[in-house]
């Protein structure tokens, strides 16, 4: 991993700050990156560029937005010489990012984050589940969001809703119908039991558990998740 004198001043001016433990300081070239892409700025806690970028690097979506703000405001002499060295000379951060991206080790937990805690819940929730690939916890709780905005009788394939989330997150509205019948059983006040147990259930269940008691905030993060999608 290489270490410039720009790096050893960055790592100096953020040790009284919360580190991440998988936090290198040369990662500030993927954020700066990440930062520079078009529309330039602080990208959206939830969108495709972002998430894409804390899975490569096994660090949460969150982190990486705050070390954008940091960019964002060049509040001390470091960031600003990050910023004069690379954001004005993109050729020159595109080879030092792609360098990077082909270090042994990169992006590979076995070896890069040996001997350190990882903590994937988050992660999770951007992988398939295990009953249904096409399907994930981020997308449960896209489909959650719209429960709570129909009434049974309209929580069919046909309803417009249902089309337009299905559109959305790329499967079929049926599916989403079919989600929409699970959380049903997940409904204390419908107090439905059907014989027949889905595979999605104990998926469902845990969304419904995290959200089901507070419809604003699950409504305000499937709002961002939707970025996500685009």
């Amino acid at each position: 991993m290489f270490c410039s004198r720009l790096f050893v001043n960055l790592h100096k001016s953020y040790t009284d700050m919360t580190t991440h433990p998988l936090w290198q300081d040369d990662y500030w070239l993927l954020v700066l990156q990440l930062y520079m892409k078009k529309p330039m700025g602080v990208k959206s806690i939830y969108s495709r560029s972002l998430i894409n970028l804390a899975l490569e690097l096994h660090i949460e979506p969150k982190y990486l937005y705050q070390q954008m703000f940091r960019i964002r405001r060049l509040d001390s002499p470091q960031m600003q010489q990050l910023w004069d060295t690379y954001a004005e000379h993109p050729k020159r951060l595109s080879t030092e990012v792609d360098r990077l991206r082909k270090m042994a080790g990169f992006g590979q937990k076995d070896v890069f984050y040996k001997d350190v805690a990882i903590n994937e819940s988050w992660e999770k929730s951007y992988r398939p589940l295990e009953a249904d690939e096409e399907l994930t916890t981020v997308a449960l709780t896209m489909i959650l969001d719209l429960y709570f905005r129909l009434t049974p009788i309209t929580m069919v394939a046909e309803t417009p809703e249902v089309q337009e989330l299905a559109r959305l997150l790329k499967i079929k509205p049926e599916k989403v119908a079919t989600v929409l019948e699970v959380f049903m059983q997940c409904d204390p006040y419908l107090n439905r039991v059907d014989f027949d147990i889905p595979a999605l259930l104990p998926d469902c269940q845990k969304v419904w558990q995290r959200y089901g008691n507070d419809p604003e905030k699950l409504s305000a993060e499937a709002a961002q998740m939707s970025a996500w999608y685009k």
